[in-house]
């Protein structure tokens, strides 16, 4: 693939292993490990590697017409094990990944940079957010307020229309293996069986499109104007973008996104700029909680205010403590929030405004805020099809432990953290419709899951 020269910013890649210079003249290919940012198209990662491939073949100037064909290889197993092996196997000279700030990824790429030759060189790029995570701020920030000026003094430079990556011509050296998808879909779900699946949201880079600016239900084409109105009503779902898989699984990139609500800011401008504060500001600022704050998922993780207010309240006494198996099976006398519950199980992703009550009523029903954390993000990780990434993890520090919040009026339980209840709902939506939505969800999903049964033993009986 082609790309314009010097097309990546130094500031959105960084080095976290410089190979020493090798005894061959002749270098070996770049290796790219796409992990976080799953996509072809509008992928910094993917262009950076392009770029240091040509580099390595053609000093500068170089021609602008040579492409690259880039196979892909799927490893299964520990990356910390199969990356270095075939980056050896392949001699490469330098392996290009993308960013994640999640303390599981960070150890592995730590390990791979001990494992590989010393020839090696490891770069890291920031495909995922508009402004690098590390030029956006050196250090934690404490709210949305203090990193919104840094992140909107750094979009003029980075929020860039993207090269264009021509078709590959080149064939690599080598044998692309086989890869048996069907095999491997079947495994994945058949781990994951205990999670119903969902059929909404469709997988891959033109459906992340379609939704974004399709022409039947495109966010940006046909919903855009509701967005700051009907966002935070959990009875409008198709008043949020619905991006948040295809942003967390990397099958669009929040840079396109920004670039094209950007561009038709003039048709909807409160909405677009409510978009954008989500998209960029938040979002990153999520980011930049996990990379800075190691103890991203801990009481360890809160400001020390939040977590003094907490620890003064958590043995004040509980009207009802539930377990995590009854929480898991909406088992609570709470109707609304069984109701959030069941959406997020059968839905595979909660409403945002339900997120925050949700979260907080696990605190209230837990024996500790210790506990309510642990039960909230398994929770999460477990049935959110967004979940396992830093809003996630975000998102449950912010409910329970007050982080990117302030402190409010002292109650018992919630001490100084910020307080939600059944009767604040109901003053914003109709709770009483919103349960009933829920239902009808569950509802589906049983019958789908009992046609599934009866045409599996029809085709039984016919075989």
């Amino acid at each position: 693939m082609a790309a314009n020269y010097a097309s990546v910013q130094p500031g959105r890649f960084r080095v976290l292993k410089q190979g020493a210079k090798p005894v061959d003249p002749n270098p070996g290919p770049v290796v790219y490990w796409m992990f976080r940012d799953q996509r072809v198209k509008d992928n910094w990662a993917l262009i950076h590697a392009v770029e240091e491939a040509t580099r390595l073949v053609f000093p500068s100037p170089w021609p602008s017409i040579y492409t690259y064909q880039i196979p892909f290889f799927l490893f299964r197993g520990e990356a910390e094990e199969t990356i270095p092996k075939f980056v050896r196997e392949c001699g490469a000279s330098l392996l290009v990944t993308d960013f994640s700030p999640l303390r599981e990824v960070q150890k592995c790429k730590e390990e791979i940079c001990k494992r590989v030759s010393d020839c090696v060189t490891i770069h890291e790029v920031d495909a995922h957010n508009v402004v690098p995570i590390w030029a956006a701020s050196e250090k934690l920030e404490y709210s949305a307020r203090t990193i919104r000026s840094k992140i909107n003094k750094w979009l003029p430079e980075y929020l860039i229309e993207f090269p264009t990556l021509q078709p590959p011509i080149a064939k690599w050296v080598g044998t692309s293996p086989s890869i048996d998808w069907d095999g491997l879909i079947d495994e994945v779900l058949r781990k994951g069986a205990e999670v119903p699946e969902v059929d909404w949201c469709e997988p891959g880079e033109k459906a992340a499109v379609e939704v974004l600016m399709g022409s039947k239900s495109g966010f940006l084409t046909k919903r855009l104007k509701g967005y700051s109105s009907d966002r935070n009503n959990p009875l409008k779902p198709r008043g949020l973008s619905g991006l948040s898989p295809y942003l967390h699984f990397g099958q669009i990139s929040a840079q396109r996104c920004a670039l094209e609500a950007r561009s038709v800011r003039k048709l909807s401008p409160l909405a677009v700029d409510a978009f954008l504060e989500e998209l960029i500001v938040r979002r990153e600022l999520a980011d930049n909680y996990c990379f800075y704050q190691p103890h991203y998922d801990s009481l360890l993780g809160a400001w020390e205010w939040a977590r003094k207010t907490l620890m003064d309240h958590a043995s004040d006494k509980r009207e009802h403590i539930y377990t995590r198996e009854q929480m898991e099976k909406a088992q609570t006398a709470d109707p609304l929030w069984n109701a959030s519950q069941l959406e997020m199980v059968h839905y595979g992703k909660m409403h945002g405004f339900m997120r925050m009550y949700w979260a907080k009523k696990i605190l209230e029903w837990t024996k500790g805020p210790e506990e309510a954390l642990e039960i909230s993000i398994y929770l999460n990780n477990k049935y959110e099809i967004d979940g396992r990434d830093p809003n996630g993890y975000v998102g449950c520090m912010w409910s329970i432990c007050g982080v990117h919040d302030q402190g409010w009026k002292e109650r018992p339980i919630f001490g100084k953290i910020r307080y939600m209840n059944y009767a604040g709902c109901k003053r914003k939506f109709d709770v009483d419709g919103y349960i009933s939505y829920a239902k009808r969800l569950g509802d589906i999903k049983k019958r789908k899951a009992e046609s599934l049964i009866l045409s599996k033993k029809a085709k039984e009986l016919c075989s």
